[in-house]
């Protein structure tokens, strides 16, 4: 008979979603009163509600997925608990949207489409919220499945669909489409082969060294360093754009500045704390904080650019219904009360709905510890800061996702590696003897510290003719101990999601806008 959860547990459970639920409806019935209030004496002020409606809904939705790519390393790798993950984020999100988001309608921005094709200020207004509907519907979809996909990629493949429904083919730039399609390859990609890279000048130059701790001290300091200049440097460039014009020399120069100050505060604190630190756990403590900065950066800079995807698109509403416009200025400012709807939802979203797919990213694709989890928060950052100069095309999420990859598939190559230089001893010798005290020794082997594995190479070279084993128990060995490092369940679900995002939310919004229309016409 199949094990059942106990009843408490179930009512438990269920009670707890629908304590979610409903204050998900709390939050979407307080928009709705406000915008009823503030906006009910107009000519289609339910279209006006309806897009607030939508808005904060697609806004709970960025809360629920994408915010998990900004915390979920640092919860995986313990530097923080999940608690105190959602709260950081969540304030850092709410000020990034409130303080520095919103610089422009975001449609327009983007220049997905071209509204002045659009014939009519209604029909925009049906091709916006068509776009916000398709999108947050699908976001929602990609949540229940545990799949983190980009929220600008969801919402521009949302304006596209709907645009396509109003006006045809010929209203999409499809050379910025090719652009977006891109960068389904060039920011996993590059995010990846950089946190990859990163972890790999750490492995060799700390962990693997006879005393990490001694290593630490003369290498991490300059590592730190370089995150403060990475992160300054990306606040300056992505999350104060709307309130501080800075240009890209000058950012960098601030970010050298504090990365300076950082290598200088950091290289005596290292030192006083090195008497009681040991080991990779040692160096691994040191990053505790700095992991927690880093959650706190790129949730700001999160809130400052993707709160638009939630509201860019109520905002060309509200130009159309409340002040009048025809919804193609193309620096229409978010008005500030759309802005905090949207940095409210964000963050209601995550504290509802995150922790799943924080879980996701932070602990179920690879195994994190601290080190691998700085290096690619450090990566992500990089990665967007050089790819924005350069002009090509990155989603953060893809960049944020595509680092865990490429660490745990580098942790795969070395652990085959070494595996492989353990056969190598085994093979050198005649005879087969002992065979379950050598499948001992190999196991105890891969999974041992760096001073485990320089101990049992040298016991292993000792043993001589004691320490072989036959062609077939090599490769049953072999076989055993190629261990896969990253779940491919959580790998091929996640690219799946990625590839269909845009043509889904396109589909989707040119379904809603169609049916809006047929209510209209």
């Amino acid at each position: 008979m199949a094990d059942h959860p106990p009843a408490e547990q179930t009512t438990t459970t269920g009670a707890a979603q629908l304590g979610r639920l409903l204050l998900s409806a709390l939050f979407l019935a307080a928009v709705l009163v406000f915008t009823r209030t503030q906006f009910g004496h107009l000519d289609n002020s339910w279209l006006l509600t309806a897009a607030a409606l939508i808005g904060g809904y697609m806004a709970m939705n960025i809360g629920a997925n994408d915010v998990a790519n900004n915390v979920g390393p640092a919860v995986g790798s313990k530097a923080m608990a999940l608690g105190l993950a959602i709260v950081i984020a969540a304030v850092f999100e709410a000020a990034g949207a409130i303080i520095a988001g919103g610089e422009v309608v975001s449609t327009v921005k983007n220049g997905i489409i071209d509204p002045a094709d659009i014939e009519g200020s209604m029909v925009f207004v049906w091709v916006m919220i068509g776009a916000l509907l398709g999108a947050a519907v699908w976001l929602n979809v990609a949540t229940w499945l545990g799949a983190p996909v980009s929220t600008t990629h969801s919402i521009v493949g949302g304006v596209m669909g709907s645009g396509i429904a109003a006006a045809g083919f010929e209203i999409v730039n499809w050379s910025v489409m090719g652009s977006i399609a891109a960068s389904w390859v060039i920011s996993p990609v590059a995010g990846g082969l950089l946190a990859a890279g990163l972890l790999y000048v750490l492995e060799r130059g700390v962990l693997w060294q006879a005393d990490p701790i001694v290593a630490a001290q003369r290498y991490l300091p300059y590592l730190l360093g370089l995150m403060a200049w990475t992160f300054t440097t990306y606040i300056a460039l992505k999350g104060v754009k709307n309130v501080l014009e800075i240009s890209f020399p000058v950012a960098t120069v601030i970010g050298l500045v504090a990365g300076v100050i950082t290598v200088l505060m950091t290289r005596p604190s290292i030192r006083r704390r090195a008497p009681e630190l040991s080991g990779r756990t040692g160096v691994n403590a040191l990053f505790t904080i700095p992991l927690i900065f880093a959650a706190a950066l790129l949730s700001f800079a999160h809130g400052a650019n993707d709160v638009a995807n939630a509201v860019g698109p109520l905002a060309g509403v509200v130009e159309v219904l409340a002040e009048a416009g025809t919804g193609t200025d193309s620096s229409a400012s978010i008005p500030l009360w759309v802005l905090v709807i949207g940095a409210l939802g964000i963050s209601l979203g995550l504290a509802l709905f995150g922790p799943r797919l924080i879980r996701t990213v932070g602990s179920e694709i690879t195994e994190l510890d601290r080190s691998r989890a700085f290096c690619i928060a450090l990566a992500a950052a990089l990665t967007v800061i050089v790819a924005s100069q350069l002009g090509l095309p990155v989603s953060s999420t893809h960049v944020a996702l595509g680092g865990i990859f490429g660490v745990g598939f580098l942790r795969e190559y070395l652990d085959q590696r070494m595996a492989q230089a353990v056969e190598d001893v085994l093979h050198s010798h005649q005879g087969d003897e002992h065979i379950a005290e050598v499948e001992r020794v190999l196991y105890t082997f891969v999974n041992g510290d760096v001073e485990t594995k320089r101990e049992l190479l040298d016991q292993l070279k000792e043993m001589g003719h004691e320490a072989v084993i036959t062609a077939a128990q090599r490769r049953k060995l072999k076989k055993a101990l190629k261990r896969q490092l990253v779940t491919r369940s959580h790998l091929y679900r996640i690219v799946a999601a990625w590839l269909i995002t845009v043509p889904v939310s396109a589909l989707l919004s040119a379904v809603f806008y169609f049916a809006l229309r047929g209510m209209m016409v």
